[in-house]
């Protein structure tokens, strides 16, 4: 049986390899040999290689050009560069153009132009990446600057962050730290009219679950776009406000408003798809879908009709999941950047410890508050801040509710923000967050806009000193 000792030891005597190669009818086996031929030692005979390229399994062919682009062998540059035009398979053809890219020599630079106007976006983006190496040439500059509006995303992503202007961090504060009027803080006003006294790139992580439209008595709204207005505008003020590279956790769910009459149907409004778009194109950039899962008999049932008479048409399931949906602020920094943001110790602290949810469904059981009809569960809000933030970090939540986010912060080392325009929950937050706490260096702060305002620019007047 063929090991890959043996193929390393082979590919000194090409010869016989090729023998090996020629003489096999079992494809499983020459794409074993070609995927552990490893480094190929100077002045490697490539031949049997080339006759590779018409084989007629699309891996073979695949295989031999990625152990031919190992080789950055100039001579081989027309060759690859013709698979890379007619061969029938894109991912032969993606590599084809990869190893011309490998050979880092001025007389590549016109062939890989001539692919970024090819209509597959990933043999562009191999050709980028062989172009950026000579990005500070003007005819490369003046060919890559043409695809600045290519349909694709990603191109453009590449691209942009490349060639244009970094943008200045505009925050006083550096990565880690967050102003002190802003800590351990609860404010009675508007979410809107408050954060208007929040500076840019204040905080490290937001984790909030919108009212639900006209489900509950705080959240009545003249119409459906009316409310999905309104969260746009708070989202654009948690993008403004949020460190670059950091993180927004959105907990929402579809929500039924009830039928007028037995004349007239119910309408479910699907609320945490169309808040999507709108992140997206304030610049959020979509991380992962978490399922938050609860016990079926927690939830209200809509199945009771389905069940006596099981006609068509008529299921309806009851509703046990909600979304609980992660961005981060749109950055070309790599989430090493952020970390490396905070002293070793810090991190070392911050680590995850014991057991964690591997996978996207957490099976969390609901809470009940006798004052809040909507309560986060003090695990879904712990989960969240240890896997999105760093101890010390400001953490904030625009609709404070019963002021769970803010306990669980606490508990965690961090510092919470917390908005609230309802004077009865803000005094139920002032309740729970009155209780002495192991992390507080500072106090808990539970004031009005007006005092928030005269704290905002206290701060201001102090950083300008």
């Amino acid at each position: 049986m063929l090991t890959k000792t043996d193929i390393s030891q082979l590919k000194f005597n090409v010869d016989e390899l090729k023998n090996l190669i020629q003489n096999q009818n079992e494809i499983k086996k020459v794409v074993f040999i070609l995927e552990n031929l490893g480094k190929l030692p100077k002045n490697f005979n490539y031949d049997f290689l080339l006759e590779l390229l018409s084989n007629k399994n699309e891996k073979i062919r695949y295989l031999a050009i990625k152990n031919i682009a190992k080789l950055e062998n100039l001579e081989l540059l027309n060759t690859l560069y013709n698979i890379a035009k007619v061969d029938e398979s894109t991912n032969v053809r993606r590599e084809a153009v990869s190893a011309i890219g490998r050979m880092r020599h001025k007389l590549i630079i016109k062939k890989l132009v001539d692919f970024l106007n090819d209509n597959d976006p990933k043999v562009i983006m191999q050709a980028i990446r062989g172009l950026l190496t000579f990005k500070d040439e003007i005819y490369v500059k003046e060919n890559l600057k043409k695809l600045f509006n290519h349909p694709n995303e990603m191109i453009q992503q590449v691209l942009n962050k490349e060639f244009n202007e970094k943008e200045v961090n505009k925050s006083k504060y550096s990565h880690i730290e967050s102003p002190d009027y802003m800590k351990n803080a609860v404010v009675l006003g508007d979410v809107l009219e408050t954060l208007k006294y929040v500076q840019d790139d204040s905080i490290h992580l937001t984790f909030t679950s919108p009212p639900y439209y006209n489900a509950r008595d705080y959240s009545i709204y003249q119409s459906y776009q009316e409310y999905l207005d309104f969260l746009e505008k708070v989202f654009k003020e948690v993008h403004r406000i949020t460190k670059e590279g950091r993180f927004f956790i959105l907990n929402t769910s579809p929500v039924i408003v009830q039928r007028m009459s037995r004349s007239h149907s119910s309408k479910r409004y699907p609320i945490p798809y169309d808040i999507h778009p709108l992140l997206i194109k304030m610049g959020w950039e979509f991380i992962d879908d978490i399922i938050w899962v609860k016990p079926e008999a927690s939830v209200k049932n809509r199945n009771a009709g389905f069940l006596q008479h099981r006609k068509p048409l008529a299921y309806k399931p009851n509703p046990c999941s909600e979304s609980i949906m992660v961005y981060r602020k749109k950055t070309d920094k790599l989430l090493d950047w952020n970390m490396k943001q905070y002293p070793e110790e810090i991190i070392e602290k911050s680590k995850i410890k014991g057991n964690y949810e591997t996978s996207n469904i957490w099976k969390i059981d609901p809470t009940f508050d006798k004052t809040h009809s909507a309560v986060f569960p003090i695990e879904l809000c712990n989960r969240v801040i240890k896997f999105y933030s760093f101890i010390g970090d400001l953490v904030f939540d625009p609709f404070g509710g019963s002021g769970t986010f803010g306990e669980s912060a606490l508990k965690s080392n961090r510092y919470f923000f917390l908005t609230e325009k309802d004077k009865f929950y803000f005094e139920r937050i002032k309740e729970k967050l009155s209780n002495d706490f192991l992390f507080i260096d500072k106090k808990n702060k539970f004031i009005d806009l007006d005092e928030f305002k005269k704290l905002f620019h206290e701060e201001l007047n102090d950083t300008n000193k």
